[in-house]
């Protein structure tokens, strides 16, 4: 199975072009599902009412799963509750909160993994949330293992003698269990978010507002070893117009689009795109997953005494840039995205000793430690 996110910045029609993109692909025989997050239901209202073949549409209910998941964590934490005091909610009287939206999707990308589809076409939020969306797994399994560490063999031992004692599941028990529920649930997710099945398909309007929203976001993208693939250049006006306004709007989506390497054009049909008809002639084509971002270690000890450590971050500029060591961690900003990554077990026997950007490409330099590094 294939997984395609579409984003991009917002208004740039990536509704439109996962629903071009999902209707392409089931008339070429897949079995696709194609889902949006966004209130309403916006691909029906693209793809028009018809069924297609092989083309399944789904929407996530972000306030229904919030409702649900929460009245199932009071109900596997009642005695707890009971102790303290609490009096449960009511599913009737719950009401969604800022941040429910980025769970349920991500849920819907699991879930989605053992559908059975071919292909699953993702319309994503905006690139910024996007970015902060596909990255959350990995964060908050690192959060979980800090603040929820593995338990020791006596705790294990003396908690059923306690709760047996109490009448009641011990709170550290209850915490404990939910955080394994919790990884286990994160872990698929990052998985599916990970796997080399799934890319990213960036959508834009050429123009300044989305080419410095694209660098970002491609930036975020890179630094979470996501893959992308070509952006499609959307609502591209034809050049060549004898009137002046639109020949200025084509010279001006011209000069933006032609920054962004294996860019793929989009017409603007002069309408908002609607039914099979309209995204036929919208079709982007498939998108072969392209590789993930490699990040090599390169011994260069022989030349000049150090290894180092090859990060790619296009569109990146160096006053943007900050690193940070901490233990056997990388703390790396780029832009307004950050990200802890751990070192690789070579590097952790090494200091920081410099780094520098070109090409696109961070090269973060270590010094093996004499003391901890094995002599021959």
């Amino acid at each position: 199975m294939r997984t395609l996110l579409v984003t991009g910045p917002g208004g740039a029609g990536r509704t439109t072009v996962a629903a071009a993109t999902a209707l392409a692909a089931a008339r070429r025989g897949e079995r696709v599902l194609v889902l949006s997050a966004d209130a309403g239901d916006p691909l029906r209202t693209v793809l028009g009412p018809d069924e297609v073949p092989g083309l399944t549409v789904g929407r996530i209910d972000s306030a229904d799963e919030f409702r649900t998941e929460l009245v199932a964590l009071q109900e596997r934490g009642t005695a707890v509750l009971g102790m303290l005091g609490a009096r449960p909610l009511g599913e009737e009287e719950l009401t969604e909160l800022p941040g429910a939206e980025q769970f349920a999707l991500l849920r819907a990308l699991r879930r989605s993994a053992t559908a059975g589809f071919d292909l699953v076409v993702v319309d994503m939020p905006p690139l910024h949330q996007a970015v902060a969306a596909l990255a959350l797994p990995a964060q908050l399994r690192r959060y979980l293992t800090r603040l929820v560490p593995a338990e020791r063999q006596a705790a294990r031992a003396l908690r059923p003698v306690l709760a047996q004692l109490a009448g009641v599941p011990m709170p550290a028990q209850w915490l404990y269990e939910a955080a394994a529920r919790w990884e286990q649930e994160l872990a698929a997710v990052q998985a599916v978010v990970e796997a080399p099945t799934t890319s990213v398909r960036l959508v834009a309007e050429p123009g300044p507002g989305a080419d410095e929203a694209l660098r970002l976001g491609r930036l975020g993208l890179a630094l979470h070893g996501l893959a992308v693939g070509p952006v499609l250049a959307n609502r591209l006006v034809p050049a060549g117009s004898a009137d002046p306004w639109l020949a200025g709007l084509a010279a001006r989506q011209d000069k933006y689009a032609s920054r962004w390497p294996g860019h793929r054009p989009l017409p603007h049909l002069g309408r908002d795109p609607r039914g099979p008809e309209d995204l036929t002639l919208l079709d982007p084509g498939p998108q072969t997953a392209p590789a993930r971002p490699d990040w090599p270690v390169e011994d260069r000890r022989a030349e000049d005494g150090v290894l180092v450590w090859t990060v790619p971050l296009p569109g990146a500029e160096k006053p943007e840039l900050d690193l940070v060591r901490r233990g056997d961690e990388l703390l790396l900003t780029a832009g307004p995205h950050r990200r802890i990554v751990p070192l690789p077990a070579v590097l952790r026997r090494c200091t920081v000793s410099g780094a520098a950007l070109a090409d696109d490409t961070l090269r973060i330099r270590f010094t093996p430690d004499p003391a901890l590094w094995p002599t021959r």
